[in-house]
């Protein structure tokens, strides 16, 4: 992102701050409660790339500070390794209290892990402001206290090649949110199989991420609450399915896989692959976040390339700030995080490439980031943490980093590799915004699904996908296999009854149950 954005960014947000009521003295809570000095913040790396948005948006609160002789600074720590390595590097710093972190930028399925285990406090109820989505808002409460703030957001979306669907005699290829249900897209991909003048490279209609990891289960659980079956668990984060939800979830999973539709490939595929086989031209339809919206206009122009909502449910990710429960800054902390989440910050967001948090960001034509998209911007197809097939070798050898940087849940994030900066092509609408973004990605995230939330999402995610394995030809599930999810693993089952058995029987072991 060109550094031209941030005087821009300083002049703006500060009016925001004045305009919305806050004191631009200094930090929110209780005057002198803490000394002045260095905030500490502790994330995943940031999708934009070195000095990327967050840490301008940072520098534009320090600068802040400075003008105005607070005393507070704030610095960004980026934790190296995958989502899990950091969720446990956070989770053990906070519970030891051998880090100096005062605010966690968490991925939306840690927060009530971290809430449970008493290492972040509650905050403030009114950050969670009626401008806030809804569905994005929910992702910040566990039972009845708000603990974290959302700072960026995700959302299943479906991104299609208009050129195809010409190819193939669709009458308007523009599908916008024609494509509500699964039976309609299957049609269509039957229709573009069957069309003349296709490149050599198409394959199979659609791919996503199927292979055995976090995108497997954020596959399943859109399947599984398209059809009802998506209540796994209490709201206290128990276990509160059965084998008949089950198998109807399982159902809808292996119809929407089908090797008649699907990419063979998906089943090995994590964000990268599918990315590259897209662009390549294998396929017309992909699931993927709305970072593929700016990552494939690099590639293919609108004349190309389409998106829509999801058919059926999407999944709602992410990232929360939150403040350590131990933090000696407090306050100060929370002032940040409300500076960070306001509507000009989320407008930059925006801006930047990732899914906002706040409406306004979508609709207010009064709120600018001080300048239109940037025009020289870090390509986040490069990205460290999205994982490749194994042996492919492509994006730079993106499986190094699982999820380095943006929703540590779904294995994606990271910073910028091979293709390196270039003049984004990303078209915008009249008020400098991604154009799709009022249009399709507000509705989606408005309308998105929380995977299971609960304290053991860990156990949860890992049993889920190893235990599905089954439907993707997985040769790894061994009876009393850790990866197979528990002693109660079953050795490929037969029908889909008998597998809902199985996994009902795993993640009753796997979670505490129900009331």
């Amino acid at each position: 992102m060109a550094c031209v954005l941030l005087p821009a960014l300083l002049t703006l947000l500060a009016a925001a701050c004045t305009a919305d009521g806050r004191s631009g003295g200094g930090p929110s809570g209780a005057p002198g409660a803490a000394t002045p000095g260095e905030i500490v913040i502790a994330s995943g790396r940031d999708v934009t790339g070195k000095g990327g948005i967050r840490q301008q948006l940072i520098d534009a609160w320090n600068e802040r500070q400075e003008e105005r002789r607070t005393g507070w600074t704030a610095r960004l720590v980026e934790l190296p390794g995958a989502a899990d390595q950091q969720r446990s590097q956070l989770l053990g710093a906070l519970q030891s209290g051998s880090a100096e972190y005062d605010v966690v930028n968490l991925d939306v399925t840690w927060v009530p892990e971290f809430a449970a285990a008493g290492v972040i406090r509650p905050l403030a109820k009114e950050l969670l402001d009626r401008d806030m989505i809804d569905a994005v808002a929910r992702t910040g409460r566990w039972k009845d206290d708000v603990v974290a703030v959302p700072f960026n957001s995700d959302v299943g979306l479906l991104y299609y090649r208009k050129d195809y669907l010409a190819k193939a005699s669709v009458k308007d290829p523009d599908l916008g949110g024609t494509v509500r249900t699964w039976d309609r897209l299957r049609s269509l991909v039957r229709t573009v199989d069957t069309a003349d003048g296709l490149p050599d490279s198409y394959t199979k209609g659609w791919t996503t991420q199927l292979a055995p990891y976090e995108g497997r289960t954020v596959n399943a659980v859109e399947a599984f609450a398209s059809v009802g079956a998506g209540g796994l668990v209490d709201a206290e984060g128990r276990y509160a399915s059965d084998p008949d939800r089950i198998e109807d979830g399982l159902g809808e999973l292996k119809d929407r896989t089908d090797g008649a539709y699907t990419l063979a490939d998906a089943t090995s595929s994590y964000e990268a692959d599918t990315l590259d086989d897209f662009e390549a031209g294998r396929t017309a339809f992909l699931r993927h976040w709305p970072y593929a919206y700016r990552t494939l206009h690099q590639a293919l122009p609108t004349s190309r390339l389409g998106v829509a909502p999801l058919p059926g449910k999407a999944v709602l990710g992410g990232q929360n700030l939150a403040v350590s429960s131990d933090s000696p800054r407090a306050g100060a902390a929370a002032d940040l995080i409300r500076f960070l989440t306001d509507k000009v910050s989320e407008r930059c967001l925006l801006d930047a490439g990732f899914a906002a948090t706040r409406r306004s960001a979508y609709t207010d034509a009064n709120i600018e980031c001080g300048a239109r998209a940037p025009r020289s911007h870090p390509d986040p197809s490069t990205r460290a943490g999205t994982g490749t097939r194994a042996g492919t070798g492509t994006r730079a050898d993106a499986g190094k980093d699982d999820d380095a940087g943006r929703g540590a849940g779904k294995g994606g994030g990271g910073s910028p590799g091979a293709r390196g900066e270039r003049t984004s092509r990303m078209p915008l609408d009249g008020d400098g915004r991604p154009a799709y973004a009022a249009r399709t990605l507000l509705p989606a995230l408005e309308h998105a699904v929380q995977r299971p939330r609960t304290p053991l999402y860990g156990a949860f995610t890992g049993t889920f996908a190893a235990r599905l394995g089954p439907l993707f030809g997985d040769g790894s599930e061994e009876p009393g296999s850790a990866a197979a999810g528990g002693s109660s693993a079953c050795r490929r089952p037969a029908t889909d009854a008998a597998l809902a058995v199985c996994l009902d029987r795993a993640l009753r072991e796997a979670l505490p149950p129900g009331g």
